[in-house]
């Protein structure tokens, strides 16, 4: 099934105009960019989007934006490395290197790839283990950059090694297996309300995020039987764990997990992604319904108890637009549609000119606003989710959230690239 724009009509025309507002104010960082260079929050997020705007026809100049951040974050992560982080560090360059390199014929940024592939392995070589394993700061990340850099030689092995490592830290519990949360990992005020840790089951964060990543490495024929083994164990736990009205944020030995807002970091519409992502991917259809019907159990929850307070990817009005919106275009479920219409409805009505970026400002906590530029949180995540739902240039960016979902009964490209 070929991608199709959602939104028609004065919808359609209210995104776009949208998304050319966020333009604006965004025009002069791309013209020089600077500051932070990562994935979710910084310039190589920012070339990502300038990615998708050219072949969409927007901005003449998009190609050269994207080049120019791409330089700036490469120029700057070998400056100060920081962390292997997908999201905040070295891993989330490569990978918007390598997203948007077939779109450039004739770029040759191999030799920047090469040397990230290579301080990964260096990384990935601890055992055992120790760091997190989530999509965000740890593993998952790692693997999903990986895949991104599928057939070369150093990305298999790297994608072996993120399943050695997930295998040698998982826990059997239940009927399934897990992984656990060090509370060193995670706030200090969370950290005081569970000082031994817990589970996540959170996309962003936990055990649905290695779900998303495991279905992808089976469909790619990489250390299969390990991967598929560590699959099917984590799917059975997770489903374990839904609620009457939710999934949890997280679970813990003796407390009960509060039900989770929706979003994409943590609650349904997040799961519902990456089970079904994974369903499809390892062609197992006995997941699925249970991927639809926690997905239209998220299409009917009321906005008034979503937890929703700003417009971003993360956990905003967007990111659950683009969420309904990719389970939609992979399933035709007409609830899904609805769904999707109707939270790209609220993240337009968000919209206050003349405030933040392209009138979008983010909520921090605490209450405060703020004109956040990035692609995780902010505004340039809301222009691609808009973007998205606008064209029928499909969002294969998404590949970073683990909510990509194939078609039904079609081979995966991993699995077509790695044979």
């Amino acid at each position: 099934m070929p991608w199709r724009p959602l939104l028609e009509g004065t919808a359609s025309r209210a995104a776009c105009e949208s998304v050319r507002a966020i333009l604006a104010d965004l025009e002069s960082w791309g013209r020089e960019p600077s500051g932070d260079p990562s994935l979710a929050g910084g310039t190589a997020g920012l070339a990502v989007l300038h990615g998708y705007l050219a072949p969409a026809g927007l901005g003449p100049e998009s190609e050269a934006v994207a080049r120019r951040c791409l330089r700036h974050a490469t120029a700057a992560m070998a400056e100060r490395p920081g962390s292997a982080s997908l999201y905040s560090g070295l891993t989330g360059v490569g990978w918007a290197i390598s997203h948007l390199r077939p779109r450039w014929p004739g770029r040759d940024d191999q030799v920047n790839l090469a040397e990230i592939d290579e301080v990964l392995l260096d990384h990935l070589d601890q055992s055992p283990w120790s760091g997190e394993y989530d999509l965000i700061e740890g593993l998952v990340g790692f693997g999903v950059y990986a895949l991104e850099r599928l057939p070369r030689p150093g990305a298999t092995a790297c994608l072996e090694r993120v399943v050695d490592r997930l295998a040698e830290t998982v826990e059997p519990q239940g009927n399934g297996v897990t992984w656990w949360t060090d509370p060193a990992w995670v706030a200090p005020e969370t950290r005081a309300e569970y000082p031994r840790g817990y589970y996540n089951a959170g996309l962003a964060h936990g055990i649905p995020g290695v779900i998303g990543l495991l279905g992808r490495v089976c469909a790619a024929g990489v250390a299969r039987d390990k991967a598929r083994s560590l699959l099917d164990g984590a799917v059975r736990w997770l489903l374990d764990q839904d609620g009457p009205e939710s999934f949890p944020y997280w679970v813990a030995p003796g407390a009960a997990g509060d039900t989770a807002r929706l979003a994409w970091c943590y609650g349904d519409p997040g799961v519902a992604a990456a089970l079904l992502g994974a369903a499809r991917h390892v062609e197992e259809r006995a997941w699925e319904p249970a991927a639809l019907a926690i997905a239209r159990r998220a299409a009917e929850r009321p906005y008034e108890e979503s937890g929703v307070k700003d417009a971003g990817l993360c956990h905003g009005s967007a990111g659950l637009a683009h969420l309904f919106n990719r389970m939609f275009q992979a399933t035709g479920e007409p609830r899904l549609a609805e769904a999707a219409r109707s939270w790209f409805e609220q993240t337009l009505a968000m919209r206050r000119p003349g405030r933040g970026i392209g009138g979008y400002e983010a909520w921090e906590p605490g209450g405060a606003r703020s004109a956040d530029r990035g692609l995780l949180t902010g505004a340039t995540g809301i222009a691609l989710a808009l973007l998205a739902a606008t064209t029928d240039i499909e969002p294969a960016w998404d590949r970073m959230l683990l909510v990509a979902i194939p078609p039904r009964a079609a081979q995966s490209l991993e699995r077509v690239s790695a044979s």
